[in-house]
């Protein structure tokens, strides 16, 4: 599953909090040094699809004439194309290999910056962060019907995509996320 840009700040929270209640990854600062490096490594990969995603896009319309005549379903036409766009950039698109990737890129800077020490293998410290993000990514859809269900039944009737609901579904998204120990 893709990480989408309005989770990144809380995909980010959730490993800088899992990383510290590990009890083997030892925190030199506070939390914050290590949750703004998980958000850049995250927002620079997601900025890299999103580039990666326009250029398959571009590549699609200035052959979609030809696309028409030879009936080619669009959708898979465009995964075709973006998976050879990225094996030609080196772009990760498994979300294994992806995550896996992120991991070490976000332990080896907070490391480098001296945020962290860990006294276990590199691979058990980064499985942490990946097991956060795996997380995460599970749980999200959950909170978010949840969300939904209360501010449905909630005694102010609030309407989608206006600010007030906006605002409510912010706060009770992150009541949820704190429940569970992500935020």
């Amino acid at each position: 599953m893709k990480i989408k840009f309005p989770h990144i700040p809380y995909v980010s929270r959730k490993i800088g909090i899992d990383m510290y209640n590990s009890g083997f990854i030892k925190f030199n600062q506070g939390i914050e040094g290590v949750v703004k490096i998980a958000e850049e490594v995250i927002t620079n990969d997601a900025l890299k699809e999103k580039a990666l995603d326009e250029k398959t896009e571009n590549i699609l319309e200035e052959n979609s004439e030809d696309m028409h005549i030879m009936q080619v379903d669009r959708r898979s036409m465009f995964w075709m194309v973006k998976k050879r766009l990225a094996d030609e950039s080196d772009f990760v698109l498994k979300h294994d290999d992806r995550y896996n990737k992120l991991s070490h890129e976000i332990l080896e800077l907070s490391w480098k910056k001296n945020y962290i020490d860990y006294s276990v293998s590199e691979n058990r410290a980064r499985n942490i962060i990946y097991s956060s993000i795996e997380e995460y990514l599970k749980n999200f859809e959950k909170i978010e019907d949840i969300v939904v269900e209360k501010l449905e039944n909630s005694s102010k009737k609030l309407i989608p995509g206006t600010p007030e609901y906006d605002l409510a579904f912010e706060k009770y998204y992150q009541d949820e996320l704190k429940k569970r120990g992500m935020f």
